[in-house]
């Protein structure tokens, strides 16, 4: 792959600002500033580790990337009261080019503006598909501060299913368990909107605080602090890839 179009695939802008970048002694590649734009980089012998303007990279066929959203944050590209959590990612991730209309990574599936926790962002529109669609039940594992105390009878209802005011097919937990007097951890395999609120809702309660653990076989790190992002290793996109 010419090293201009390098990257131009990973998100640093037009292929002429690309070329600009090269031609300014601002790249380098495994060690080795390189200054011509046709240069031919094999991308098949991992890793390839570059900079650009001193900031490092590694090539990246496809984005997976995981972050710890904070609350404040709307995961849209056109917010509204809040700021987008793209501003959080760095610039080439949101840049990436794509063949839909809206360049780089988009979330996996949303979380609303006081919803904290593990978000998953990729280019990959087939991993995005897989990961929201409801006939793959991939489970999500959420944190769950309730209002009033729990009780029995509000856990066996969330395993049995309760009705939501927009659709008369019971919606049932995969999981649920009090940890707590006000702690519920509360397993789901699809994604309907504000889902977690509404079911505590159905059973009496109110959701206080709301926080995303677990998406399949990924658990959020903790050593990645609100706010921060980092890529998926191989071993997690497996994990994720087969749940």
């Amino acid at each position: 792959m010419r090293l201009s179009e390098l990257l131009y695939s990973q998100g640093f802008g037009t292929r002429r600002l690309c070329a600009g970048l090269i031609e300014n002694g601002l790249v380098t590649v495994r060690g080795e500033v390189l200054s011509e734009p046709a240069t031919e980089i094999d991308v098949a012998t991992s890793p390839v580790d570059y900079t650009v303007q001193g900031q490092s990279w590694e090539y990246q066929q496809r984005a997976y990337v995981m972050l710890n959203k904070p609350a404040g944050y709307e995961c849209s590209h056109r917010p509204g009261a809040w700021p987008s959590v793209y501003t959080l990612l760095p610039a080439p991730l949101r840049q990436r080019p794509t063949p839909g209309k809206v360049q780089g990574v988009q979330a996996v599936g949303r979380l609303d503006q006081d919803t904290t926790g593990l978000l998953l962002l990729s280019d990959d529109g087939a991993f995005i598909h897989r990961m929201n669609s409801p006939r793959h039940h991939v489970p999500k594992v959420y944190e769950v501060t309730t209002k009033h105390p729990l009780d029995e009878r509000q856990i066996t209802r969330l395993k049995a299913g309760v009705v939501l005011d927009d659709d008369p097919k019971p919606v049932a937990a995969a999981d649920a368990q009090a940890l707590g007097e006000h702690h519920l951890q509360l397993t789901l395999t699809e994604g309907k909107y504000h889902q977690v609120k509404r079911m505590v809702a159905a059973v009496g309660n109110r959701v206080e605080a709301l926080h995303r653990s677990r998406i399949g076989g990924l658990a959020l790190p903790t050593d990645l602090a609100p706010g921060e992002w980092r890529w998926l290793g191989e071993d997690e996109l497996a994990s994720l890839k087969t749940a």
